[in-house]
């Protein structure tokens, strides 16, 4: 059997699309795969990256749109890898690509649609900070720019009642309620998995108080709270209320212990958020609760000392296991320990909860898929005989981005050009 020349990328990330964007420039037919109904990732929720504060969507979008138009990329949204079968050269991917409900050829994206869906739920993109229609795009400013149907909540198809708003609302035709899941079959020579992360569960930390007072956020909360496209329109405000923070504590390493390694990201994110809450509310007190601070490489320790001595209070505590939250209706109350061993209390509107990166929930089920291995925090295992390497334990499967373990964006940008190396070194050698 002739060797295969096309290449499958899962996940469409930071990572998987750098990848993408690389190896159709060399030729090669590529397959993006992305269970989301959007493309862009994680990255996309944030309204700045550090450590130079770039716009983000400004950032990302030009490299949505170039992977939305090359010739040489077939993007399949609301999609999953079923099956992988086969090796180097020539593998075998069965992929279930959900039906939308929406043509995207037909589709203009004016969302005249939205507003006569009589459907309101919560959306799970905005962290549940606000709804959205049975039909919807995640966020403002996503792309794909064409709506889904989300056929669960969605009268038409859950029988609750007779409902065609949205087909009437349409002028163009775009909805077909007649639209199927279809079985995707393609051969490809080799395979990137940049399926990126999650955030941990603060929820398993009772002692944090999460989701019993509208005032404690989680990291990606609080980066859609600020977000300039996010549920408030960057409107820094408590949830249910208007009330604007007038102190905020920043929580370090929530879940670090009990993931037994360090995201390496969460120092600088944090600083970033203090950087955010002073910009946007200069008179507001913010705190920063910590153990240990994490910030590799020389601009980072730059970018979190300026912070920190202009923008914010460091505040150094003995254990987590002594950390609380404790809180009423008006008000929270952090209790812990000082490095002398002396407890103490400190009275805020606010709380976030610097949360560890986690592996992705599917990551089990690739990692059977695909016949490669997981390493104990499950995470996708790369060549430990290699230095830097990102090839997985199978020839011809690659890791690259928050797969492989948690990762800033430039990190994940560099992996992503080293799985390509690997795969061109592979496939043209």
């Amino acid at each position: 059997m002739d060797q295969q020349k096309n290449v499958l990328v899962i996940g469409a990330g930071i990572a998987g699309m750098k990848a993408c964007l690389l190896l159709a420039k060399t030729g090669k037919q590529v397959y993006l795969v992305e269970k989301l109904p959007i493309i862009g990732g994680k990255t996309i929720k944030n309204e700045e990256s550090f450590p130079n504060l770039e716009c983000s969507t400004c950032m990302v979008a030009p490299v949505q749109q170039e992977i939305l138009q090359h010739p040489n990329i077939k993007t399949l949204t609301l999609s999953e890898v079923e099956k992988i079968e086969g090796d180097i050269g020539n593998f075998t991917i069965i992929i279930n690509k959900k039906a939308r409900y929406v043509s995207d050829t037909d589709c203009i994206g004016c969302d005249m649609c939205f507003d006569p869906c009589p459907v309101s739920i919560s959306n799970e993109w905005e962290e549940n900070l606000m709804n959205k229609k049975a039909i919807y795009v995640p966020c403002s400013g996503s792309l794909p720019n064409v709506p889904t149907i989300d056929t669960e909540h969605c009268y038409h198809f859950n029988g609750k009642q007779e409902c065609n708003a949205c087909v009437e609302a349409c002028m163009f035709e775009a909805i077909n309620f007649d639209d199927k899941d279809e079985k995707v079959e393609i051969q490809v020579g080799a395979v990137i998995i940049a399926t990126g992360s999650d955030i941990y569960d603060v929820s398993l930390l009772p002692q944090f108080g999460y989701g019993k007072h509208p005032g404690i956020y989680t990291s990606m909360e609080f980066e859609r709270l600020f977000a300039s496209n996010g549920p408030t329109s960057g409107e820094l405000t408590i949830r249910n209320s208007e009330k604007t923070p007038k102190s905020i504590a920043i929580i370090h390493c929530v879940g670090r212990k009990e993931q037994d390694y360090c995201s390496g990201i969460c120092c600088m994110y944090s600083a970033k958020h203090a950087h955010f809450i002073k910009h946007k509310l200069p008179d507001t007190k913010i705190y920063n609760f910590y153990r240990d601070i994490c910030v590799p490489g020389k601009t980072y320790q730059k970018f979190v000392e300026k912070i920190n001595d202009i923008e914010t209070q460091m505040i150094y505590h003995n254990s987590m296991d002594e950390l609380n939250i404790l809180h009423n209706e008006n008000e929270i109350t952090i209790e812990y320990i000082t490095g002398k061993s002396k407890k103490e209390t400190l009275t805020v509107d606010m709380v976030i909860l610097a949360s560890a990166l986690n592996p992705g929930k599917d990551f089990s089920d690739i990692s059977k898929m695909a016949k490669i291995d997981l390493d104990k925090n499950g995470f996708f295992i790369t060549n430990q005989e290699k230095v830097g390497s990102v090839e997985s334990t199978k020839p011809g499967i690659f890791i690259a981005g928050c797969a492989e373990g948690p990762k800033d964006v430039q990190t994940s940008v560099i992996q992503a050009e080293a799985a390509v190396s690997g795969v061109m070194s592979c496939l043209d050698s």
